[in-house]
């Protein structure tokens, strides 16, 4: 095995080089980054026909079939990344006679021994397989560090705008398309400027429809989100705006203890008429005694996402949207996790609701979870509550305020954004866009 080493600009043109000098057939055996470049070993693979014959067995150690620390990739015929990423995959799926051991830091060939001459069983095909899957994560681990130290150096600003964006909390995805759209050439305060206004253009926002249009409103979502405590702050802030005649206060939440208790003490202070139902389906015959009533605020039961009877409910409740002119608003606490947020929008997606209201905006600790959800489903923001006070902590929701609120809880948490972390995330990012 002939090896060579290569210095260049770039991965691309190391490749060439490679490609030039062995031709098409030779093997990466290490990469590394140096100043000015990178650094690619490579040698051309031997034959295995050619191979010399092992030593008799009591003579010489056997070398094993598996080897250890390696990359190992045919160098593709115009230097791509993706080719050769496709070529390491092929590799793996095809079985193994034998594999030349060669370490990223300090290449060493070895002769490899026939394991049938040697009068040893071939490894078992799962370690085999397994194996190789792991040279092949260290290898795209390796192409896509390259790649992202080369965007780095090639477009500064971009990979600033991302390590920002990733410290706001910032879905992968919708970081690197809100990066991608940048013209290129624009100065960094101006790209950053317009990122977060792009950002906040995307999330759809309702204004303060509901207090001044009224509707019959039923409030959904999971257990604990403050659902009931939302509704007294709507309903305090429309007995303000337009008094305590053309409101009425619907609950039937027959599950959490004292729910119902609740609506009632809550009908008495403000001087409205609160209603307790037992089940949805008694909910036509109340709205047809309630014809004149402007704004009717339904309180549900709280449901884990995951209960089995969430879809029967979300069912029962649309077949009586179509009659009543029922509205669902999905309450969402901003300070859960973003996946806990993505399968709470997915699964009381049942519900079609037309809106969403945020609370306890006080007690996250990041919001670009939140906002990256939002911006996904294209889901409507209502309200936000930051608070338990009646009717103070309740505000129409502004998307640059929402924004400008992550922004500030970013830097107030202190979030970093390690190398390792943004090589990971948009390592294969950087490549694409090279």
């Amino acid at each position: 095995m002939k090896i060579r080493t290569y210095i260049a600009k770039d991965m691309r043109q190391a490749l060439r080089q490679v490609r030039e000098e062995q031709g098409p057939d030779a093997v990466i055996l290490s990469t590394r980054s140096v100043p000015g470049g990178v650094e690619v070993s490579a040698a051309i693979d031997y034959d295995m026909a050619d191979a010399a014959p092992p030593p008799p067995p009591a003579a010489a150690a056997v070398v094993p079939a598996r080897s250890t620390s390696m990359f190992e990739a045919t160098v593709d015929d115009d230097g791509d990344f993706a080719t050769l990423l496709s070529r390491t995959a092929q590799a793996a799926a095809r079985p193994a006679v034998a594999m030349p051991v060669a370490a990223v830091a300090t290449p060493v060939a070895t002769t490899p021994v026939r394991e049938e001459a040697a009068g040893h069983e071939s490894p078992p095909r799962a370690e085999l397989g397994a194996e190789l899957r792991s040279l092949r994560h260290m290898l795209e681990t390796q192409l896509a560090k390259l790649a992202w130290n080369d965007l780095t150096r090639r477009a500064p600003a971009q990979a600033e705008l991302l390590k920002e964006l990733t410290e706001l909390g910032l879905s992968q995805p919708l970081a690197s398309e809100l990066v991608s759209d940048l013209p290129p050439q624009l100065p960094f305060d101006e790209a950053q400027r317009r990122v977060l206004a792009v950002l906040a253009h995307r999330m759809p926002v309702t204004g303060d429809a509901l207090l001044e249009n009224g509707g019959r409103m039923a409030f959904v979502g999971p257990t604990g989100v403050g659902k009931t405590t939302a509704i007294a702050k709507i309903a305090a802030r429309w007995v303000l705006r337009h008094g305590s005649r053309d409101i009425a206060l619907v609950s039937v939440d027959g599950q959490r203890f004292g729910a119902q208790e609740q609506l009632k003490v809550l009908g008495r202070l403000l001087g409205v008429e609160a209603f307790v139902l037992d089940d949805v389906a008694e909910l036509p015959a109340l709205l047809a005694r309630l014809p004149e009533r402007r704004m009717v605020l339904i309180d549900t039961a709280g449901m884990s996402p995951r209960d089995p009877e969430l879809a029967g409910r979300a069912a029962q409740l649309q077949a009586l949207a179509a009659t009543t002119g029922i509205r669902s608003c999905l309450v969402l606490s901003a300070a859960a996790q973003a996946g806990v947020l993505e399968e709470a929008v997915e699964r009381f997606g049942a519900f079609r609701p037309g809106c969403c209201l945020l609370t306890k905006i006080d007690e996250a600790t990041s919001l670009g979870g939140t906002l990256s959800m939002l911006v996904r489903t294209r889901l409507p923001v209502s309200y936000v509550s930051d608070g338990q006070r009646i009717p103070e902590d309740l505000a129409p929701a502004r998307a640059h305020q929402l924004v400008a609120r992550a922004v500030r809880l970013a830097r107030e948490a202190g979030a970093a954004a390690g190398e390792e972390l943004l090589t990971r995330r948009f390592g294969g990012v950087a490549h694409a866009n090279a």
